[in-house]
């Protein structure tokens, strides 16, 4: 691998910890899980009572002219206050049964929340695992690439002790030096990549971005992955699928709660208050009141000019609506799991051909060089044998990224990656 010296191993098991940790994407799903579960009370349904403690204090200061039946006038000046302060109760004791749909749609809530949170989760670890797979590709990319320069190195050797004892021109010389060259430009090309996707994991586990690190060299793809296990996987556990079907739930709640204003609203209320008057200058100056007062309401929609009929059809569209868009999602995860499943197959392929490519061709090149070293066959025909080792090491890492790719995104869509 292309490392600093003394750079920390980071596994792929190391790096989904700190992910999970770390990653803000998880830490906002978290909180608005977190705000989900905390709406599910009976308070937020209406299904407790309003409880409030209410003061008034109201003050005035009047001059006042009075003329009597005789004639007299008196000039007053009155400083009138008014106070009162209790506790008042407001309960709704029945309202169509809304409050019990507002609960039912509280918990579903919550569990959509925690839905999103685990396919964040999930989505966040398919990341980290796909750029991590992705290192190893491109270092294996890099390992190759450095051997076709020693290669290059080796030929452009063979070159310039040929040229010394005259038995090939300058122009093998140049043509040897233009392909270690071009190896090594290739190497830089490289080399950037693999430090850019370096930086992109840093930024997925929420570090400095130039933390160095060095990965592991292996990629382990599961053979046994059956395509009938993951389409029922899927149905039973693909987050969209199970969004879709809360979300359906919804839309009956939804019903459930325009069709209570069919009915009464019910409400109790009650409270305890005390008064203070004062009144100079009427016919009591001061009265003082306290007691208990309470009360019966109910009201019924008698007629709101056909809305309720609208809502209630509205409602009900939006559920056929639910409905469509599950059995939606259904195929369109059953067609993008048959997609990657061919992905994943023809991967799998790919890799067996490649081992045995890759072992092939670099025979071959051995072969070749040994011919060039003793002027069996031209620079050309060296240069082929190196370019189709490179080629064939190139297919077969692909190759491998494509089918571990696969995997991952297959387990992803079924919501049950492991990294065990």
């Amino acid at each position: 691998m292309v490392k600093a010296q003394n750079a920390p191993l980071l596994t792929l098991k190391d790096a989904v910890e700190i992910a999970l940790q770390n990653n803000y994407n998880i830490k906002l799903s978290q909180n608005n899980a977190a705000i989900a579960s905390n709406n599910v009370t009976l308070g937020n349904a209406g299904f407790l009572p309003l409880v409030t403690g209410d003061a008034t204090l109201n003050k005035s200061n009047q001059k006042i002219k009075q003329t009597r039946n005789d004639g007299t006038v008196n000039n007053l000046t009155a400083n009138n206050s008014n106070n009162n302060y209790g506790v008042n109760l407001n309960w709704t004791i029945f309202d169509g049964f809304a409050m019990f749909a507002n609960y039912d749609m509280l918990k579903e809530l919550d569990k959509l929340g925690a839905l999103r949170l685990q396919d964040t989760i999930q989505n966040t670890v398919a990341n980290v695992i796909t750029t991590y797979y992705s290192l190893i590709s491109q270092n294996e990319q890099i390992k190759a690439l450095r051997g076709a320069i020693d290669i290059s190195r080796t030929q452009l050797r063979y070159s310039n002790d040929k040229f010394t004892v005259g038995r090939v021109s300058k122009l093998d010389v140049y043509n040897a030096q233009v392909n270690l060259n071009t190896d090594t430009a290739n190497l830089i090309t490289q080399l950037q990549q693999f430090k850019t996707t370096k930086i992109q994991l840093n930024q997925l586990l929420v570090r400095d971005l130039q933390t160095d690190f060095s990965v592991g060299d292996t990629i382990v793809v599961n053979s046994s992955l059956v395509l009938g296990d993951i389409l029922a996987k899927a149905q039973a556990q693909n987050a969209d699928i199970l969004a879709s079907q809360i979300n359906k739930r919804l839309a009956e709640i939804n019903l459930r709660q325009v069709k209570s204003a069919r009915y009464p609203v019910i409400g109790l209320t009650s409270g305890y208050t005390f008064s203070n008057s004062k009144t100079p200058a009427g016919f009591t100056l001061s009265q003082n009141a306290h007691g208990l007062a309470y009360g019966l309401t109910a009201s019924i929609n008698i007629f709101d000019g056909l809305n309720q009929w609208r809502r209630e059809r509205n409602a009900k569209l939006q559920i056929a609506n639910a409905d469509i868009n599950t059995k939606q999602i259904r195929l369109d995860v059953e067609a993008q799991i048959s997609n990657f499943y061919v992905a994943y197959l023809s991967g799998l392929d790919l890799v067996r051909i490649g081992q045995s490519s890759v072992e092939l061709a670099r025979k071959n090149l051995e072969i070749s060089l040994e011919k060039y070293k003793i002027g069996n066959i031209t620079q050309l025909e060296i240069r082929e044998a190196q370019r189709n080792y490179l080629d064939a090491q190139s297919k077969f890492f692909s190759a491998q990224y494509q089918s571990k790719m696969a995997e991952v995104t297959l387990q992803q869509i079924t919501n049950s990656i492991n990294i065990q």
